[in-house]
């Protein structure tokens, strides 16, 4: 029988912790009353399904009988799902940054009664150890001063209030974005970068999508060569090394060495999309067949293993199963030896860095490290076969715990991978895969024409967070600009509408994390800060852009243009955190646009162009030869003049326009031109 009050939940984190004898309470208007009421300090627990340490803490303390007798006595425990509200995450771990620590989960934060930190951590074990206190040590601490030293809590909450009301309002900066930051910016993320092993120096090592695209986008200006290098070399390692799974598809969170080898080993829905859709980019550039292969398999697992009834996609899958990181994943040399005979064994072997005495701790991590290049193509087949027999065998393990909750802003990340990937490989089936997710959002998410964040069993966490917008109408115009449906465009347009009506700061531009009914929060964030995902206020600013080319109206141009002007100090205090913005950035000054006009009849010779050009800063738009002339104040306009029965385009660049195109070779090779950045330098 549940012994606290997290048996009726949804969020697979909170169930896995519903048994505890610490008396846990959800994150609600009743759980906060009993705090005021009681006069106890809060005791706010915050991870999410996916995580090691989370477990680990939560074997050591939550589920021991001592602990909780303390936790009971003196504290109001209540645990949060960071997945399922990452507003009260970010608000607190703000805090634990405040107060000079280094982030992560689980997040452990003491808040007075009324819900404001005054101190806090992340894993602390049982006992003692590592230089880390003991957590009964900590409680009995905190309780202790809670109680006879009230004016330490006080001054402590009050000056990481003061702190936190700081991070969530932008003051005006003297200095403006310019093309010499962007510069300045990817140069000197360039210069933190592993030449040899990709990512930025040293370990752990995470994929950090944001940053990556960022260097790309430095290298699509065609000035120093080095951009592209850093990242092909980064997703050439990530592809091979042990962070991606060879058997199964997809790629773990991050490595805890430095050469990609180790991961840890859950794998998130974020991670992946972010990663198919640089690989999509890294593919067209070079048609590299190890990025094709890693999409293709990628995807693969995705539909198979992350898929629910309906069309949506998982969170996450655990790291962890049989309480012990990494099990389902790792082998015994004579385990594979047995599965594929001997024979087959050296063959695979000296692949995938088998060897009787293992890579890590005495045991097999699967990776291509050694061998990054294809084998002939007879090779290649053969080791398909084994890892098809080698993933069978693994099918009969206790599989990692799967979080099957859905979230509208990672699936809204996936549907753009997967919308762009089915454009760049003409594969139908993974537009039906994209659109079939972009159903169930907009079926099952939404209520009264806004979105919800988290959906699981048929109930709805409301309301949606600026996540949950900025990427579902990133989606929604994705599957625009491979389909050329017009409902996608209409259904972005009323999304953004909604977005900024209750999200909007009218009084100083960008979007608050949180809609303007929240009220459950003791402030209401606002930033730019990139985290494991783009923030939403960069990846609405490259949307808002989009939608301003695609339909002309002012209004989008000038939100892009409030978001960039009111981050500009947190981007300047920290551009590698800002990096999205600073994409968002780039398209401004250098987004291109394409404007197609059809022929009378017969084949487009433009039709698949997108699939061989970069598709980052490039509007398509599509217009019919009888369509009305474009109003004036459109970024186009008077570029729709149509060659004689020909299919034409028009390639603008800022307020420069091309002649008309009729060739399809001519528009490609303008198309591949890198675009002008006077700005860079090699």
């Amino acid at each position: 029988m549940a012994t606290n009050h997290l048996a009726n939940e949804t969020s697979p984190y909170l169930l896995q912790h519903k048994d505890n004898p610490v008396h846990w309470r959800p994150w609600n208007a009743a759980a906060l009353e009993e705090a005021r009421k009681s006069g106890k300090p809060i005791l706010l627990s915050v991870g999410y399904a996916a995580c090691h340490w989370c477990h680990v803490m939560a074997h050591e303390s939550f589920e021991d009988e001592s602990v909780a007798e303390v936790i009971n006595a003196h504290f109001i425990p209540i645990k949060v799902d960071r997945e399922e509200r990452p507003d009260i995450d970010q608000i607190y771990m703000n805090a634990l940054h405040a107060l000079g620590q280094q982030g992560g989960w689980p997040l452990t934060m003491f808040l007075t009664p009324d819900a404001e930190p005054f101190w806090g951590g992340t894993y602390f074990p049982k006992e003692s150890r590592w230089g880390r206190p003991g957590f009964i040590d900590v409680l009995n601490q905190i309780a202790r001063i809670h109680e006879k030293e009230p004016k330490k809590v006080s001054s402590n909450a009050s000056a990481l209030m003061e702190i936190l009301q700081k991070t969530s309002a932008s003051e005006p900066s003297p200095h403006t974005l310019s093309p010499s930051l962007f510069a300045k910016a990817s140069q000197r993320l360039l210069s933190v970068m592993d030449p040899l092993n990709g990512g930025t120096q040293g370990a752990p090592k995470f994929p950090q999508a944001p940053l990556l695209e960022l260097l790309w986008r430095a290298g699509a200006h065609g000035v120093d060569p080095h951009f592209h290098e850093a990242v092909l070399t980064t997703l050439e390692r990530v592809c091979n090394g042990g962070i991606y799974d060879h058997l199964g598809g997809g790629f773990a969170r991050y490595a805890v060495d430095e050469t990609w080898l180790v991961p840890h080993f859950e794998k998130m829905l974020y991670d992946n999309a972010q990663l198919v859709s640089l690989l999509c980019e890294a593919f067209v550039d070079t048609g590299n067949d190890l990025f094709r292969f890693r999409i293709e398999e990628t995807i693969d697992w995705l539909a198979r293993e992350m898929r629910i009834e309906g069309g949506a996609f998982c969170a996450s899958l655990d790291a962890d199963s049989e309480g012990e990181e990494g099990r389902f994943y790792i082998w015994q040399a004579e385990e594979i030896e047995e599965i594929l005979g001997a024979a087959d064994f050296q063959i695979f072997a000296q692949a995938y860095d088998v060897t009787p005495e293992g890579n890590w701790e005495g045991k097999v991590i699967l990776n291509r490290l050694g061998r990054r290049s294809f084998q002939d193509s007879e090779l290649e087949e053969r080791l398909t076969e084994m890892r098809a027999k080698l993933l069978k065998a693994r099918s009969d393990r206790i599989r990692p715990g799967l979080d099957d909750k859905v979230l509208a802003d990672w699936n809204g990340l996936m549907i753009a991978a997967l919308a762009r990937a089915s454009q760049v490989f003409a594969r139908t089936d993974w537009l039906e895969l994209a659109k079939g997710a972009f159903r169930f959002i907009t079926e099952s998410m939404m209520q009264n024409g806004r979105f919800g964040h988290s959906w699981r069993e048929g109930r709805l966490t409301l309301p949606g967070q600026a996540g949950d917008y900025a990427n579902m109408v990133k989606a929604a115009l994705a599957l625009y600009r491979v389909t050329g449906e017009e409902p996608y465009l209409a259904v972005s347009r009323d999304w953004e509408e909604i977005f900024a009506r209750h999200y909007w700061d009218r009084d100083s531009g960008g979007y608050f994390l949180t809609a303007d009914d929240a009220d459950d929060l003791i402030v209401r964030p606002r930033n730019a800060i990139d985290e494991a995902t783009p923030n939403a206020n960069g990846v609405m600013a490259c949307n808002l852009q989009e939608l301003w080319h695609l339909t002309g109206d002012p209004v989008y141009r000038d939100r892009c243009d409030a978001i960039l002007t009111t981050f500009t100090a947190q981007v300047l205090q920290n551009a590698f955190s800002g990096a999205s913005l600073l994409s968002a950035f780039d398209v401004r000054i250098h987004a291109r646009q394409l404007v197609l006009i059809s022929g009378d009849g017969g084949d487009d010779p433009f039709a698949d162009l997108m699939r061989r050009v970069e598709s980052y800063n490039l509007t398509v738009l599509r217009l019919a030869p009888e369509a009305p002339a474009l109003p004036a104040g459109h970024p186009a306009a008077g570029k729709t003049a149509q060659a004689p029965g020909k299919p034409t385009a028009y390639l603008c660049e800022g307020e420069t326009c091309s002649l008309p195109f009729t060739d399809r070779e001519s528009l490609l090779e303008a198309l591949r031109k890198p675009r002008r950045a006077p700005h860079l330098s090699a």
